[in-house]
């Protein structure tokens, strides 16, 4: 998740140059026979004689703006026209076949645009360079006395132009140059701007092919049921009682844990699939429960329980030991599930010499990686061919049904076979948010000035299930986002005394990067806790924090600015109260306010958001608009309806009916505030979301006068109007 490219100028020009940790990325003269017909500048671009304009992006695009965003810069610096631009994706069987020229193919952590920003702007620089130098080789001028606007390159002493498509064969054939400087934001036409999205019209045409779309000449259709307790494994199944069944082709054992049944149509399969008789053996989670887990974290807050300290300032015990008054509260946070609207579904096609798969994935390579090892086939006889994601918030960066998927098409060699996941297999089979409680205590000294600042987290490690290494002594740093004392999620807050800790609990519900990842609890704890914090000094809620954030003055700018236009200090609309929240996560500063209403205390109204964020650079504004908003649109449905409950060792929630989402009519208008200072590259996907919940939380015990410290709000039986 954190891989980040660093890139020199000669592992740029020189294609497969290798990098540090494994990676290589390069621009080179075009490798194939298809680029001499369709001049390949450079690995990111095709210039087409008929002045189209191919930018290559390897990022997923799942409603979140990359692929529009990405092609954006590329074309800004390509000096292009934009209205030419289309874009494709190359496979991870292609970079490899190129010296991963494409880099990782991963898109997660709202690195999408900050994280290959840099050498993407390259090779449209790269690309401008050799285009205008084949134009100045016609001309025999130097190329200094060429200048270019939307892809046409002009000698104003002579008065002659020419476009790419005319000279992009030459280009192709031209040496990189060793320097393409690329532009300063401030001279930007085409980033910086609202753009329209490049794949809308496919979208609202219906030519948009997603996972669930995808269909081959022969294809066959498979459902599957995994062992409904987590850690069981299937013990048997009666194959003759659907022998009659039309349509049906073959029931297969999927690994230890599932059957399938493949027929020529999904719904034959799952038809026949609901009436065959399973046997589970349930395994050592058979009486797992929410309950029970939460009464294993609530002892993990315990002081006499083992803890790693993530974040440390002076002595808190001290501090607390010594305090004229203290402030403590214990919050908690519950599994969430990922609940994107496309099923989880992957089209295989395998046979003993390859295997192909068409598939929406977030880790285009760690899925062929996975096809491979499902398939028992060599990496380089395995391709994945990625296809618009349904939605993937980070459940699609796991391969689960991929390897299912493999599986069963290796049992039918020859033969192409969808695997597509029913509702309720998707919703009880995730890679859950992390189940979590916090203790949090506060110490004040007789002038009720904040002297010490204790947080005990206790709960789950994504880390620690999903990528072990990552977790050193004890200590999963992921679990501190927002809370850090450095890099891209730091703490806002200078407290005199602090300490932050992780008492790691892990039961066996399957955790997983769900958008936003451990800043959601991680913000609501903090925030909401600032405010009572701010209660007990007697103080505004804004004041006080201004108190604390001298040292973050980025973070202290953006919740100014959604104070200054909420209009905070000043009298709410009758009926209406505040509340507001700031975080930093995934490097971006973000703050909210919300302004919501009560009735008969439980029904809330939200009349009115107010959100800020300063990423740093803001690539296309309209994008960045609507994914605040969006994010406002997934916390809230996490805030108020989300929570998986688990019961039996399984989860209760099967589908939409109990696991449901915000409606358009409760959903208010966003006001968002851009701030980028510039300076940084900071993610805008899922910073935001974080503030939503402490937001209306606090704006909830303002209204109230009750604080609510877990979620979801519907426990508290806490709804919409």
């Amino acid at each position: 998740m954190s891989n980040a490219l660093h890139i020199g100028r000669r592992d740029f020009i020189v294609g497969g140059a290798a990098l540090g940790g494994g990676f290589s990325l390069g621009v080179g003269l075009p490798a194939t026979a298809e680029a001499a017909a369709e001049p390949e500048i450079n690995a990111w671009i095709v210039v087409r004689p008929d002045e189209t304009i191919v930018i290559r992006v390897v990022r997923a695009e799942m409603g979140q703006g990359t692929l529009t965003g990405l092609a954006q810069l590329v074309a800004e610096e390509l000096d292009c026209d934009w209205s030419r631009v289309t874009t494709e994706s190359p496979t991870p069987g292609e970079s490899a076949a190129r010296g991963r020229v494409w880099g990782d193919f991963l898109t997660g952590g709202s690195m999408g645009v900050r994280k290959s920003q840099d050498y993407m702007r390259k090779g449209g620089a790269i690309a401008r360079a050799m285009l205008i130098q084949a134009a100045a080789n016609e001309w025999k001028v130097p190329a200094s006395e060429c200048t270019v606007d939307k892809g046409i390159i002009a000698h104003a002493a002579s008065g002659r132009t020419l476009s790419y498509g005319r000279v992009s064969g030459a280009a192709a054939k031209l040496t990189p140059p060793a320097d393409a400087p690329l532009k300063d934001p401030r001279d930007w036409k085409i980033a910086g701007k609202a753009m329209k999205r490049l794949d809308t019209l496919d979208k609202v045409t219906g030519k948009t092919v997603y996972g669930i779309d995808v269909t081959l000449p022969g294809m066959l259709n498979a459902a599957i049921r995994d062992c409904p307790v987590f850690g069981g494994k299937l013990a048997s199944y009666d194959e003759s009682k659907i022998a009659g069944f039309k349509g049906v082709k073959k029931v297969v054992r999927v690994g230890e844990t599932a059957v399938a049944v493949v027929a020529d149509t999904w719904w034959r399969a799952k038809s026949a699939l609901d009436a065959l008789p399973i046997v589970w053996d349930e395994g050592p989670n058979a009486r797992m429960s929410s309950a029970g887990t939460a009464k294993w974290l609530a002892e993990g807050l315990d002081e006499s329980q083992s803890a790693v300290a993530g974040h440390r300032k002076g002595d808190v015990r001290a501090a607390i030991a010594s305090a004229a008054k203290k402030v403590e509260a214990v919050y908690g946070y519950p599994h969430q599930n990922h609940a994107q609207m496309e099923p989880l579904n992957a089209t295989v096609l395998y046979t003993p010499e390859k295997c192909e798969i068409w598939t929406g994935t977030q880790s285009a390579e760690v899925t062929r990686q996975a096809v491979a090892e499902a398939a028992g086939l060599p990496l380089e006889k395995c391709d994945v061919h990625g296809v618009m994601l349904g939605g993937g918030f980070g459940r699609r960066l796991f391969n689960d049904n991929v390897r299912q998927a493999v599986l069963i098409a290796k049992q039918m060699p020859g033969t192409p076979v969808k695997l597509l996941w029913s509702r309720e297999e998707d919703m009880t089979h995730g890679a859950y948010h992390p189940v979590t409680q916090c203790r949090l205590v506060g110490a004040f000294d007789a002038d009720n000035r904040l002297t010490g600042f204790h947080m005990r987290i206790s709960g789950q490690s994504i880390s620690a299930s999903v990528m072990p290494e990552w977790v050193k002594d004890g200590l999963d740093p992921a679990v501190f986002q927002g809370l850090s004392g450095n890099g891209e999620a730091q703490l806002g807050y200078d407290f005199p005394n602090l300490l932050i800790e992780h008492s790691m609990r892990n039961p066996a519900v399957p955790p997983g990067w769900w958008r936003g990842v451990n800043v959601n609890q991680n913000a609501i704890y903090l925030e909401c806790f600032m405010d009572e914090l701010a209660q007990a000094a007697g103080e505004d809620p804004l004041a006080f924090r201004r108190k604390l954030m001298s040292k973050q003055p980025k973070q202290l700018a953006v919740l100014e600015a959604v104070a200054a236009r909420a209009g905070w200090g000043k009298p709410a609309p009758e009926g209406v109260s505040r509340g507001l929240a700031s975080f930093m996560a995934f490097g971006s500063y973000v703050a909210a306010v919300a302004e919501i209403s009560v009735a008969s205390g439980n029904r809330v109204k939200i009349h009115r958001i107010v959100a800020a964020t300063d990423p740093g650079h803001v690539v296309n504004p309209a994008q960045v608009e609507r994914q605040i908003a969006g994010s406002f649109v997934y916390g809230l449905s996490a805030l108020f309806h989300g929570g998986v409950t688990i019961k039996d060792g399984r989860v209760e929630q099967q589908n939409f009916d109990s696991y449901d989402s915000m409606r358009l009519k409760d959903m208010p208008k966003v006001e968002c505030i851009l701030a980028p200072s510039g300076g940084f590259w900071g993610g805008v996907g899922e910073p935001t979301i974080c503030v939503a919940a402490p937001a209306v939380l606090n704006a909830y015990f303002a209204a109230t006068g009750k604080r609510i410290r877990n979620a979801p709000l519907r426990d508290a039986n806490i709804t919409f109007v």
